[in-house]
């Protein structure tokens, strides 16, 4: 698994994925059935020989700042919300295990029963030895979305690129939900991402960090067609965001 094949741009690759993508049909929690689904998309890109670290949202089971504006404490909340990442990498080692894809969950938090403590090192070793690394329950701490997070860990696993993949197929001019002019960036530098209002794809803390330590971002649809493939092949598909690229609209 250590080996680079020919085809691929992305020899190491952190993908964020949210916890909306394992409700399914469902209203909110989990559907065993889209956990699969999202499992098979890793899988193409696993039998590529690409080393894997995953982070997976929560908000399809709580959100912490949803929490905050209900009542709960902040800081309470965002532990909830940690602790629904946990069960969505519960859901998804499973749906991974099932289709021949090894893998080893971290936790951030202490649960020595269902996952390792994240250790650096290790989760490094765990892709280097051919398995999928899923990372749960974010920094652990309080006040941090799970975008910092995967921030923060694509640049700790010295991984070559922050893959988020959405709902949307990448970051446009304006909310393509509300306004059908909507255009699509086919490349943002992260000034631009940054200081541009209109633009919400990650939180300000984890566009920062990328930019500050050149980590690159590709934001796509993740169940459109193949694009996990073709974004590891570094095919032009959704939105690339670097320091060193020119805000451009895709023809």
């Amino acid at each position: 698994m250590t080996k680079k094949t020919p085809n691929t741009r992305f020899k190491r690759i952190l993908l964020k994925v949210g916890g909306e993508s394992m409700i399914g049909d469902r209203e909110y929690g989990i559907d065993p059935k889209a956990a699969l689904k999202v499992a098979k998309h890793i899988k193409d890109i696993y039998t590529m020989h690409v080393q894997i670290a995953i982070v997976i949202g929560g908000g399809n089971i709580f959100r912490g700042i949803a929490g905050e504006k209900n009542g709960v404490d902040r800081a309470t909340a965002d532990y909830m919300g940690m602790l629904a990442t946990v069960m969505n990498g519960l859901a998804l080692q499973d749906a991974l295990e099932k289709i021949g894809v090894p893998t080893r969950m971290q936790s951030a938090l202490l649960m020595p029963a269902v996952a390792e403590s994240f250790i650096r090192r290790k989760a490094i070793r765990h892709m280097e030895k051919g398995r999928v690394v899923i990372l749960a329950a974010g920094t652990g701490v309080p006040y941090v979305t799970t975008d910092t997070g995967a921030s923060l860990h694509a640049l700790e696993l010295k991984c070559d690129v922050l893959m988020k993949a959405t709902k949307v197929d990448g970051v446009y001019d304006k909310d393509p939900l509300k306004h059908a002019d909507a255009k699509r960036y086919r490349t943002l530098n992260f000034k631009d991402a940054i200081e541009k209002a209109d633009i919400q794809i990650m939180d300000t803390a984890a566009l920062a960090m990328s930019q500050e330590n050149n980590m690159p971002v590709m934001v796509f649809e993740l169940f459109k067609n193949d694009n996990l493939v073709k974004a590891v092949r570094g095919e032009d598909i959704g939105t690339y965001l670097a320091n060193d690229v020119k805000t451009e609209l895709a023809v």
